[in-house]
């Protein structure tokens, strides 16, 4: 991992607004047919149905067995498919910067999304998953990320990953949003083979529906940190970082797109017009625990709430 591309301050500036950051085609086609040829092939023709078929691939796999809690760097052995993954460069590079190389494995998991007709054989109506989050309530300021690797391309018809970006410090109970299926700005992934997203671990998201007639394949690794969490990406800044208070209501003309103010604060449409503010506190006090800087502020939203004297 030496050749390692760490993230830029508005990569994390944007990880900290929407929850994510996103990898088109990083993994080259070679380790994603390896990766593939881990999972291997299990004929269905005699499948009772979905939990028969992922039992037997379950079986056949080679996909390495991790013990929860094993150092990153020790997971997975030196020529496969997961190894040559995390030792790209960009996503050696983002782990460094989010949780660390010295990071621990907490576990990985292969999500296959099933066609109808496995369905049909498990005489189940079709479904997709329900939103949820990947977590139970979690008041730790330290965060973990989800690794979501993407062997192969991802077509609307698949139902890929749907996500609600900014949703990952509305922190909820795993399941108690489940009832929602459509949320207002909600994205689906739709994506070349080799894709790798990085969640945060509150992200809300949920397997959709495949109407193709392949299986979809997700591999999901998360990695907790060992350390604090402090100024671990690249070190340049973005403006207004070390600056003074801009005025709040910026009335120049200027959009000021790439200004650090502006990217912690840019709305979801999902946001309320109230409760939604809550979310630009968030940001700002997740900004201020990953860059080690207890008086950032963007356009005063945290300060004006800390001036109590006792």
């Amino acid at each position: 991992m030496t050749d390692l591309k760490l993230l830029t301050t508005k990569q994390m500036a944007h990880f900290a607004a929407k929850g994510f950051i996103s990898f088109p085609s990083v993994v080259p086609d070679h380790i994603n047919q390896k990766f593939l040829d881990d999972i291997g092939e299990v004929p269905s023709e005699n499948e009772k149905g979905m939990m028969s078929h992922y039992s037997n691939i379950m079986k056949s796999s080679t996909i390495p067995l991790v013990p929860a809690g094993t150092a990153l760097k020790d997971s997975y052995p030196e020529g496969t498919a997961l190894n040559e993954l995390i030792n790209l460069p960009e996503i050696s590079g983002a782990i460094e910067s989010l949780v660390g190389l010295d990071c621990l494995l907490d576990h990985h998991f292969l999500h296959i999304t099933f066609p109808q007709k496995y369905w049909e054989k498990s005489k189940t109506p079709q479904r997709s998953q329900s939103i949820h989050q990947d977590s139970t309530i979690d008041p730790r300021k330290a965060f973990d990320v989800q690794i979501f690797y993407f062997p192969h391309e991802v077509t609307k018809e698949m139902g890929g990953t749907r996500y609600l970006p900014g949703s990952h410090f509305r922190v909820v109970s795993e399941s108690s949003i489940s009832r929602y299926q459509n949320i207002k700005g909600q994205e689906h992934v739709i994506c070349p083979a080799g894709t790798v997203m990085i969640f945060h671990m509150g992200l809300w998201h949920g397997g959709g529906l495949n109407q193709s007639d392949q299986l979809r394949y997700l591999f999901k690794i998360r990695l907790c940190p060992k350390r604090r969490q402090l100024r671990l990406w690249e070190k340049g800044q973005l403006k207004n970082e070390t600056e003074p208070q801009r005025p709040i209501f910026w009335t120049d003309g200027k959009k000021q797109e790439d200004h650090l103010s502006s990217i912690l604060t840019k709305p979801e449409p999902w946001f309320e017009m109230d409760s939604g503010r809550l979310e630009y506190l968030n940001r700002i006090r997740f900004w201020r625990y990953i860059s080690g800087d207890n008086n950032f502020d963007a356009d005063y939203w945290v300060t004006r709430v800390e001036n109590e004297f006792l």
